[in-house]
């Protein structure tokens, strides 16, 4: 068993993983970081670190969908929105598909490390290519967390695990909604984060969602720091034809979630939502 001083800050009281046993060491390019409850995460010291949108996906998406029993996260990186999804639904069965081998072995090298072997498949491939997902396949829970930039926007990172999370190198938000479309199981959810500032970029989500014969049903815009306006906001999906007819061009837009105070303080309310992923208030 693995000492206890391992493991350091809040966590919610459970089980502790196997831990490096299972899944080797943290080598000196990685680090070993809490991710929920006592779930950790293998990261690169200088690649794509997960990030505020990774974890909110994962807490919307579980939080609509509490009693989803198979999930699929798109374009899943190194597991953070996948990993948070398993330790709040600790029932569930998942599939995550990821097309950069490098975080494709950071993923597994997570999953054995959090005891998930049993329930969590990590796939490595381009979930937009045939084969990597039968088309029988259907899930209750999909979440995803799209990149924002079309290639030739910005500059880009020297490390290539941080373009593919940014630039849509892989496919775009609609890309994400199509699959995710193909397979919802009837009633299922899909869940994902994208940036609504500049509205052009709302558009496109919005788009996205029409053009799969999905329906936004809710929305809630993120602030990072009160007092500024939203920049990105979390979207929970449904397919069309498993709603009421009355229902399906409907949307509840939430109140914004605000991550800080106007003195750079965790918001209260921001606090109560990593309480409820196992994380530090």
């Amino acid at each position: 068993m693995i000492h206890q001083t391992h493991f350091k800050g809040w966590a919610k009281p459970g089980l502790i993983p196997p831990g490096l046993a299972a899944s080797g060491p943290v080598e000196s390019h990685e680090t070993l970081d809490a991710i929920s409850g006592r779930f950790r995460l293998f990261q690169l010291r200088d690649g794509h670190r997960f990030s505020t949108d990774d974890i909110l996906t994962a807490w919307y998406g579980t939080s609509w969908c509490p009693t989803a029993q198979t999930a699929l996260d798109l374009g899943s990186g190194i597991g953070s929105v996948g990993m948070i999804c398993a330790w709040r639904l600790p029932g569930a069965r998942f599939v995550t598909v990821e097309a950069q081998a490098e975080s494709v072995a950071l993923a597994k090298k997570s999953a054995r490390y959090n005891g998930l072997t049993e329930r969590y498949e990590i796939r490595e491939g381009d979930f937009r290519e045939p084969g990597i997902l039968r088309a029988d396949v259907k899930f209750d829970l999909i979440t995803g967390s799209p990149p924002y930039f079309p290639l030739d926007a910005g500059i880009k990172s020297e490390h290539p695990q941080k373009v593919a999370c940014r630039f849509e190198s892989r496919g775009t938000v609609a890309d994400y909604c199509t699959a995710a479309a193909k397979h919802l199981a009837p009633g299922g959810c899909f869940a994902c984060v994208f940036q609504i500032e500049p509205v052009s970029q709302l558009t496109r989500v919005q788009a996205a969602a029409k053009a799969a014969g999905l329906t936004i049903v809710r929305q809630r815009p993120v602030i990072f720091r009160e007092g500024e306006p939203p920049l990105i906001g979390l979207f929970g999906m449904m397919r069309a034809e498993d709603l009421p007819e009355w229902f399906r061009g409907q949307t509840w837009t939430e109140p914004p979630l605000t991550i800080r105070t106007r003195d750079g303080k965790i918001h209260p309310e921001y606090s109560a939502v990593k309480l409820s992923f196992g994380f530090s208030p």
